[in-house]
């Protein structure tokens, strides 16, 4: 048995206490149930996304047991790394949900912090997940059309047309999409499409607890970030800033903005982000003129050439 097999074997076993109840008290499925648990209708034709308030997250992990368990995703990397509290390590073909953990030991005088104030950490969390832009790179990228904008304009893989040319995998500036070695596709997070066109909140966002990641119209959370950003300035946290909206870091090089976008309390490389990701296609002009010179200086060195054998 193949280990992906392995891991999937156990999914469909049924635990005693589901037949204490094998008939559910509804009729049918609650029409429109993101409404009652976060407040949004899902209408196809309009933008839907994430803000993930990193300020919320506590690690706990549940967004990235609710996607693998909602996607049948299988368990990888069982145990822990080394590297902090994190086991699963990065975004991949089988994780598409990270909580980053960032132990931050030094003080702004560069020296290791060893007393806290009180009810404060050092730690920095952030569920990481596919950004889902606005003017997504891999898109551009993919000869197949496998990956397609959906009526949500979110940014979905279809496997069955995917040829694995992993084209995709170098043109998401965020490191995002993976290809599994196992089917030799590429995956990443769908946004819970598949939800969505059944009017339920993403399988992620519905299950944390600190509501961290909250789901919803693009403009509107945009609208409930900034508001955000500055309750917490009030506060005294004059870090907090956003990242992925319009005009801020993340948001840069024609990408214009990020349907999954995050409020953080420190520089964007810490949570290992780029501050200003570049699409590949921006690069094309460049290129291509740094080839033409190239080709050129090329050609006239070897004029130069000739015309000294002729002398000679």
């Amino acid at each position: 048995m193949q280990p992906a097999q392995r891991a999937f074997a156990g999914w469909n076993m049924i635990h005693p206490r589901v037949l204490d109840h094998t008939d559910s008290i509804l009729p049918g499925m609650i029409p429109d149930e993101s409404e009652l648990s976060a407040g949004v209708r899902i209408v196809p034709g309009r933008r839907y996304g994430f803000f993930t308030d990193t300020s919320l997250c506590i690690g706990c992990k549940a967004c990235e047991v609710a996607c693998k368990e909602w996607n049948l995703l299988p368990a990888d990397h069982i145990g822990l790394t080394g590297m902090s509290y994190d086991n699963t390590g990065s975004l991949s073909a089988t994780t598409w949900r990270h909580v980053t953990f960032v132990e931050k030991i030094r003080g702004a005088d560069g020296r290791r912090v060893s007393i806290l104030k009180p009810f404060q950490s050092d730690w920095l969390m952030m569920s990481d997940v596919c950004k889902h832009c606005k003017n997504a790179g891999c898109v551009d990228a993919c000869p197949t059309g496998a990956l397609f904008r959906t009526e949500y304009d979110t940014v979905v893989v279809q496997q069955d047309i995917c040829n694995g040319c992993g084209y995709c995998v170098p043109s998401c500036p965020f490191g995002v999409i993976d290809l599994n070695l196992y089917d030799g596709k590429a995956h990443k997070c769908t946004l819970c499409y598949d939800r969505l066109k059944g009017g339920l909140e993403p399988a992620c966002a519905k299950s944390c607890p600190t509501d961290s990641i909250q789901f919803g119209q693009v403009e509107e959370l945009q609208i409930r970030a900034q508001k955000r950003v500055a309750a917490l300035h009030k506060l005294g946290v004059r870090n907090a800033y956003l990242y992925g909206v319009p005009g801020s870091p993340g948001a840069t090089c024609d990408i214009d903005s990020l349907n999954a976008f995050f409020l953080l309390l420190d520089r964007p490389e810490v949570y290992n982000l780029p501050t200003a990701p570049v699409l590949p296609a921006a690069r094309v002009p460049e290129g291509l003129a740094l080839g033409m010179l190239t080709m050129a200086g090329l050609g006239l060195a070897a004029a130069m050439c000739f015309l000294q054998g002729r002398r000679k």
